[in-house]
C-alpha cells in the first residue's frame, strides 16, 4: 500500500511537469515562423530548453512512480497532466477556464479515481526477453512509420491529429520502457541500466517522440493534437501492459463493467477538455 501511494505522488508530480512543458513548447511553436523547420526554430530559444527540461525531469518522476507500482496505475494518473495543462494554457492566454471545463475535468478526476481504486492493478514480469518484445517493437515500427510517412499528404487539422496519434503512441513505448528501467534500476542499481537494452529504446523513443511532438504542435492548433497523444499514449501503455508485462486488473464480474465505463468516460472527458480548453 505504501509502495502504490508513493507510486500515485511521483506519478501526480510527472502529471504536473508534463503539462508546464508541453503548454510552453506549444506557445512557442504558435509563435514561430510558418515556413521553415519548426524543430530549428524552436531549439534557439531558451524558453523552449527549459520547457523541454521540465519534460525529462517528469520522465524521471515517471521512473519514480514505476519503481513503485505497476503501469496500470502510472498511466491513468499521467492521463490528469491535461488537468494541469488547461490552467497553464489559459494563464498564458490571459482567459479564465469556464464552468463546463472545471466540470469535465472532475468528471475525469472520478474515472481515473475508479480506473485505480477498483480495478486495483497488480505488476507483471519484471523484465520479460526480447522474444516477448519483438512482436510488439516490429508492429509499432511498421505502424508509426507508416503513419507519419502519410501525415505528409495530409491538410494541417488532418496532419496535426495523426501526428498526435504517432507522438502518443511513442509515449506509449516510453511508459512502457520506463517501467523496464525502473524495475533493473531498483533491483540491481545503477550501473545496471548500462546492460540493459530497454535503457537505450527508452533514450532513443523519448527523443523521437518529443521531436515528432513539436511537429504536431506546429502543424495544427493544440486541440488537434493533444487530445490524440494524451488518449494515445495510455491506450498503448495498457496493451502493452498486458501483452508484453503481464499486468492484470484485479477485478471480476460485474466490476468490469464499471472498469470499462471509467475507461470509456477517462477517454471521453479528455478528448472534451482538450478540445474545449486548447482553442
Amino acid at each position: 500500500m505504501t509502495d502504490n501511494f508513493l507510486s500515485i505522488v511521483f506519478a501526480l508530480a510527472s502529471a504536473l511537469t508534463i503539462a508546464w512543458g508541453t503548454a510552453v513548447r506549444h506557445r512557442i511553436a504558435e509563435a514561430g515562423p510558418s515556413e521553415g523547420s519548426a524543430i530549428l526554430t524552436a531549439i534557439r530559444q531558451p524558453l523552449w530548453w527549459a520547457g523541454l527540461g521540465t519534460s525529462l525531469l517528469a520522465y524521471g518522476l515517471q521512473i519514480l512512480a514505476l519503481g513503485f507500482g505497476p503501469l496500470l496505475i502510472v498511466q491513468p494518473i499521467l492521463v490528469m497532466s491535461l488537468m494541469f495543462t488547461l490552467p497553464i494554457s489559459a494563464l498564458y492566454d490571459g482567459r479564465r477556464m469556464p464552468l463546463n471545463e472545471i466540470l469535465w475535468a472532475a468528471v475525469l478526476c472520478v474515472a481515473v479515481a475508479i480506473v485505480v481504486l477498483l480495478g486495483r492493478p497488480v505488476g507483471g514480469v519484471d523484465a520479460p526477453n526480447l522474444r516477448h518484445w519483438a512482436p510488439a517493437l516490429i508492429i509499432g515500427a511498421v505502424v508509426l512509420g507508416t503513419a507519419y510517412h502519410f501525415s505528409g499528404r495530409l491538410i494541417r487539422r488532418e496532419k496535426a491529429l495523426v501526428l498526435g496519434l504517432v507522438t502518443g503512441a511513442l509515449f506509449g513505448f516510453v511508459a512502457v520502457f520506463s517501467k523496464a528501467v525502473a524495475d533493473a534500476l531498483r533491483s540491481e542499481g545503477v550501473w545496471a541500466l548500462l546492460t540493459t537494452w530497454e535503457f537505450y529504446a527508452l533514450v532513443l523513443s523519448a527523443l523521437v517522440g518529443t521531436a515528432v511532438q513539436q511537429i504536431a504542435f506546429d502543424a495544427g492548433a493544440l486541440r488537434n493534437s493533444l487530445p490524440a497523444m494524451k488518449i494515445g499514449e495510455p491506450i498503448v501503455a495498457f496493451i502493452l501492459g498486458y501483452a508484453v508485462l503481464g499486468e492484470s486488473f484485479q477485478v471480476s464480474g460485474g466490476d468490469y463493467g464499471w472498469l470499462g465505463g471509467a475507461l470509456v468516460v477517462m477517454i471521453v472527458s479528455t478528448v472534451t477538455l482538450s478540445r474545449k480548453g486548447l482553442n
